[in-house]
Formats: structure tokens, C-alpha cells, sequence
């Protein structure tokens, strides 16, 4: 099988949209690979933080980038565990300081170029599921399925701080909330891949909505547009 001919489930959305939750859950269901293109960008952004890089050096980032070494490996939970240079990572990679900087390396043309194939290489039989906010854009254009998962800012703060508080990470409702605003003025208005639906994409509104309800939309979605 051709790397075009095999299907790829693009879902893109702002973070706290729940794709994360969504993607794991419909990845047990098919039996499919998964892609998760946020934790590739925040690794780039920790490996550029240990070397000191800043994200105005775009030839620097990039060359990171080439030549990034992570691995993705499962963890006695339902989360995976990350290295990074051989280094375990998993607790700086999903802080909000590495959340912000990965957000301001991903608005770098050169950063996302270098990393563009790598992301592809995840495209393997027998499905590829793809969270990321570029996904049915840029990376995955000819992906049979497009779904973007969206959700009120107020509703992406607190899913984003009960994860927090889970991890034992004290952080403020109203500072996640601002986050959350400066971020995605930045992915919406980023010169490069910037955070918009495929044309082409289905929408959805996960607000109010159990990760059940939205698994089974999506799951629903993936057999008409399959069969």
C-alpha cells in the first residue's frame, strides 16, 4: 500500500479542544498509528531551551529540528513517556512554559519546515490519526477525513487546568485563560500554517459534550466517508 492511498484522520483545533482525549480514544477503537504534532513541537522547543537557542535564530532552530532526536514511548498509564537527546522529558514537555514556547517556535517557517517530513513518516498502514492545528492544511492536504474540534475559551481553561491540578501543577484559572487568548491569536494569525479549518473540514463544537459523544461523531464520520 502507497503512502497515499493510506487514510488519515486529520483533527486540528485550538488546545483544550480536547483533540488529545479524542484522538487517543479513536486510535484504541481503529487499531490506527497516531500522530501527536504538538508533543513533536514542544520537544523541539525543550531540545532548543537545553541548548540555549532562542526562537528569533530560525537557521538554528531548524537545524534542530533536522537532526531532533525524541522518542515516544507508552507509560504504565494512558499517557505516553517522551526523551528527548536521551533524556526523559515527559514532565517539562507538558508544562505551560514549554506549552508557550513551543507556540512561538511552531509560528517559525523554518522550524515547521524541518520538521514537515518527520510528521509525514507517521503515515503508516493501517490508518494514521492526527492531532495537531495543521494537519488537514498542511501536513495531511489529501486526508480522506478532516474534523476540527473546537470549544469556548472558558471551557478550554478549566479542562486545562483540572489536567493541571491532576499533575499536581498549582496555575491560576484566570492565567490559563489569558494563555489561552494570546495563544491562539498567535496560531490564528501566524504567517505560516496559520490555525484555521481545512476548507473541506467538519467542524465540532466539543463544549458540553462527554468525550463518548465525540468519539462516536467521529468514529460515525470516519465510516461514511470510508465506505
Amino acid at each position: 500500500m502507497s503512502d497515499d492511498t493510506i487514510p488519515v484522520l486529520a483533527v486540528d483545533g485550538p488546545g483544550g479542544s480536547g483533540k488529545g482525549t479524542i484522538c487517543r480514544a479513536v486510535t484504541d477503537a481503529t487499531g490506527w498509528h497516531l500522530l501527536d504534532s504538538g508533543a513533536i513541537y514542544r520537544a523541539l522547543a525543550v531540545a532548543a531551551a537545553h541548548r540555549a537557542i532562542d526562537e528569533s535564530d530560525p537557521d538554528a532552530l531548524a537545524e534542530v529540528g533536522r537532526h531532533l532526536d525524541v522518542v515516544f514511548a507508552p507509560a504504565a498509564t494512558d499517557d505516553v513517556r517522551v526523551w528527548v537527546d536521551g533524556d526523559d522529558v515527559t514532565r517539562e514537555l507538558r508544562s505551560e512554559t514549554t506549552g508557550e514556547l513551543a507556540s512561538r517556535v511552531a509560528a517559525v517557517p523554518a522550524a515547521r519546515e524541518a520538521l514537515l517530513e518527520r510528521q509525514r513518516a507517521f503515515r503508516k498502514a493501517p490508518g494514521l490519526v492526527a492531532d495537531g492545528r495543521d494537519m488537514g492544511t498542511v501536513v495531511f492536504p489529501d486526508a480522506p477525513v478532516k474534523v476540527f474540534l473546537t470549544a469556548s475559551p472558558e471551557e478550554r481553561a478549566r479542562r486545562r487546568h483540572k489536567q493541571l491540578k491532576e499533575q499536581g501543577v498549582d496555575v491560576s484559572l484566570a492565567s490559563l485563560l489569558d494563555e489561552i487568548a494570546v495563544r491562539d491569536e498567535r496560531d490564528r494569525s501566524r504567517a505560516v500554517a496559520p490555525l484555521v479549518p481545512a476548507d473541506d473540514a467538519v467542524e465540532l463544537d466539543t463544549t458540553g459534550l462527554s468525550v463518548e459523544e465525540v468519539v462516536g461523531r467521529v468514529l460515525k464520520l470516519l465510516q461514511e466517508r470510508l465506505s
